[in-house]
This record gives C-alpha cells, structure tokens and sequence, in this order.
C-alpha cells in the first residue's frame, strides 16, 4: 500500500478509530482523513456522498458505530439496528459508486450464535440464534458484513469484514450507563477505592467467560489488512484466550488498588455465557496479538487517570 494513499478513517475520534489513526501514523502513512460527527452525519446518505467525492479516498476503514453495553442494547433496539445499519450502509454503497479500491469493515464478535460451539469459527455466522441482549447491534454488523461479501462476489472488490473480540483501553468509554464490562469495572473500582474501598456491585453471577484484545492490536490487524489482500471475505481478530468474569474482576480490582468487598448482584443478565474467537485464520495468514491482558489494563488505567476529569468521576 502506498503511503500516500487517501485513507478515510470513519469514526476516527473513537477508541478503534483514533488508535488506528496512530499506528498509521506511525507507520509513516501522510493522507489521513477524518471528520467529526458534527461535521458530517453519517446516517446521511447525500453528506457521506458529498464528503467521499470530495476527498476522493483509496481505502475506507469503518471504526464507526453506534455502540454499548446490554443496558444500553436493551434501552435502545432501534437506534441500535437502524442508526448502525444507516452508517455503515452509507459507507458501503458510496465506496462502491466511488469505486474505492480497499473497504475494511470492522464488525463484533456479537454477530455470531449464542450457544455457536467455542472457539467461535467464521463459519458460525447465521447458523442458530443471537444472544437476545445485544442482538439489535449485531443483525446492523451481520448486514455489513454480508454486503461487504456480496461487493466482493458480485464486483471482485476488496472489501473484507475485520470481526474483533472485546475490545477495550486508552480513549475508552467509561460511562456507566453505556460503557462495556471491562472500563465500566475500572471506574466503578476507581470510586469505590477512593470511597474508602466501598462495596462494588457487578452485574450477573461473574461466571461467563469472555475474551478482550487490547485495541493498539485491533488497529494492528486493520494496518495488516490494508497491506495485504486477505483471500477471504471475514476474519475473527482477538487473542485466542478467554477468562471468567470474576476472574476478570479480581485482575482490574488488584491494578486498581480496591481493597474493599466485590458483590454480584443476580438478577442482573450474564449475556452470552461465552465468547472465545477462533482466530486460526489471522494466524494462518501472518497477524497476531502483541499486548498481554494485565499490561494492556495497566496501560487503560493509566489513561484513564491522565483523563479523568474528562469522566466527571463522582466526588465523594
């Protein structure tokens, strides 16, 4: 890939977005282009049209989504379905009027069944039922990644679908009313810890088992895919290796510095009781992660620190 290809980076203030702005960055990459959402709606189909003409760009990195945890997927069902479907829609079908060269769609490890054997293979996809709590934002990213599939069929384009496990670290949302598992834990360990290390309650029994790759490695596996032609259409990105709840809890607890009590409040959904990616096909073809679970936590706590004002964390 020339460095000096026109790059779009949708959604590239957000956690995968500006970290794949930095590492193409660091890569040497000059013609990087990105554009806030106050500036351009992406759910308009005739703006992305305008914008995309305008820049006329080599590669398209979808990082843009309407994203949240169970709470917030269970709150927002359309929003979740139709805001995602709209965006990525948009993207999609413009690339392929502009003729783009390279689209690379970034999905979730949600699009997949939630009782799918473990590991979860690319092959999984649409064989049984979705996990109910978040099913709203995973049918948006399984319409995007068949669209990208069907491009690549019908036109023999190279668009292919990136499907990252949990993602988590620096630039993250720690907000509690829609943050994922993994920054929601630090904050609410941060407060208790400076409550005199209170009680921190967490949803569910702590016993589903999930797997998180930290995102400077996301952004890594994108640069891969924007380097080489992949031969497939979809490709599950993450660590291969997944850990309990709980377990995940008594980690982010130690690097916090709590000392107090964990409680498990359950009434509360667990979601999928597991999601482990089957990642043998990134492996295959050269791609794997480099930040280890604690280190990478260290590295999000840190962040979060230098940006906590950002957060309002509350006083006590």
């Amino acid at each position: 890939m020339d460095k000096n290809s026109v790059i779009y980076i949708a959604g590239h203030k957000g956690m995968v977005g500006s970290a794949i702005w930095r590492t193409l960055t660091k890569e040497g990459y000059v013609n990087l282009n990105g554009i806030s959402s106050r500036k351009l709606d992406l759910r308009n189909q005739k703006a992305v049209r305008n914008y995309l003409q305008k820049i006329q760009p080599d590669v398209i990195i979808d990082a843009a989504a309407k994203v949240g945890g169970i709470l917030a997927n269970n709150n927002f069902p359309y929003e979740f379905l139709m805001e995602n479907m709209q965006i990525q829609n948009n993207l999609i079908s413009e690339a392929h009027y502009l003729g783009v060269k390279k689209f690379i769609f970034l999905g979730s490890s949600c699009i997949y069944p939630k009782l799918a054997p473990q590991p979860l293979k690319e092959e999984y996809l649409l064989t049984a039922p979705l996990e109910a709590t978040n099913e709203w934002y995973a049918l948006a990213k399984i319409t995007g990644v068949k669209l990208c599939e069907a491009i690549r069929k019908q036109y023999e384009k190279d668009f292919v679908s990136l499907m990252p496990t949990n993602l988590y670290g620096t630039h993250d949302n720690f907000d509690l009313t829609s943050s994922h598992v993994l920054p929601a834990m630090i904050r609410k360990f941060h407060e208790a810890k400076e409550n005199n290390n209170a009680v921190v309650v967490l949803w569910g029994t702590g016993k589903p088992m999930r797997e998180f790759l930290f995102v400077d490695d996301m952004a890594a596996a994108v640069v891969f895919a924007l380097e080489n032609e992949l031969p497939d259409y979809l490709y599950n990105v993450g660590t291969g290796e997944d850990l309990t709840i709980n377990e995940l809890a008594t980690i982010i607890q130690k690097i916090v510095g709590h000392t107090g009590d964990i409680i498990w409040d359950t009434t509360k959904p667990d979601g999928t009781p597991r999601k482990l990616m089957d990642i043998s096909k990134m492996h295959s073809i050269g791609w794997k992660h480099k930040v280890d679970l604690e280190t990478g936590i260290q590295k999000t706590y840190k962040w979060f620190l230098e940006n906590i004002e950002d957060f309002k964390v509350k006083e006590f």
